[in-house]
């Protein structure tokens, strides 16, 4: 009995596990994998600023009802959240939702609870000195924190935004619970055609994702000693 590994069926589909059906059908498999985590760490970035930032809000009802969401949402598994919008999002929004966009949403608003920690810890680590010479000009404390103390702790956040960009592209493998072609949901419609490669596809798929989040851990390397040089 041959127990020997056949990687005939990765070089059979591997312009399936790259790009799915596209173009003559919905993208997926690698692809759509960075699309759902570039699109979503983008829209997190922005939501975990704003999250942070009222974290350490000077008035008290917006600091504890974003502290409320906060705990709420980092309280649930990411696969609630995704149900969450998979189901609640159009009933919102009166129309249906691609199933690409739920999971966008969710992955967002999952992560931006996550960011918003690291906006936080970033701000309150710049001396408080530096705020108070810029109140003492003169300046609104939305300019302060605008001109004077984000720049300073957004080159300190830069290393956690990349690990959590990581974290995201491994998150997105959840997405194929309501049907997004991504690499997992490819990998497992591979394998149920094929039925005997479980071990090649499977092995494949962990590679990838290890080369993917690899490099994204390089470059946040790259990043602390580049800032820290700077320093």
């Amino acid at each position: 009995m041959d127990t020997g590994f056949d990687f005939t069926v990765i070089l059979t589909n591997i312009v399936y596990f790259f790009i799915g059906r596209f173009p003559h059908g919905t993208l997926g498999g690698i692809a759509l994998t960075l699309y759902l985590a570039v699109i979503s760490c983008i829209l997190s970035f922005f939501g975990g600023l704003i999250l942070g930032l009222m974290s350490i809000s000077h008035n008290r009802i917006i600091k504890y009802c974003s502290m409320a969401l906060l705990n709420i949402i980092r309280g649930m598994p990411l696969l609630m959240v995704i149900f969450w919008m998979y189901f609640l999002l159009p009933a919102f929004m009166g129309r249906t939702v691609s199933e690409s966009w739920t999971v966008i949403m969710a992955l967002t608003l999952f992560t931006s609870a996550y960011m918003s920690q690291i906006v936080k810890a970033g701000v309150e680590g710049i001396p408080k000195g530096q705020t108070e010479a810029g109140l003492s000009t003169g300046l609104p404390m939305w300019q302060v924190m605008v001109y004077i103390v984000l720049p300073q702790g957004l080159r300190n956040m830069i290393p956690s935004f990349v690990n959590q960009f990581v974290s995201m592209i491994k998150d997105t493998s959840l997405a194929f619970i309501v049907g997004v072609s991504e690499l997992t949901h490819v990998a497992t419609q591979i394998n149920n055609r094929t039925i005997i490669y479980p071990t090649e596809i499977f092995f494949f798929i962990a590679v990838i994702y290890f080369i993917i989040c690899y490099a994204f851990t390089s470059l946040s390397r790259w990043l602390e000693k580049r800032l820290a040089w700077r320093r």
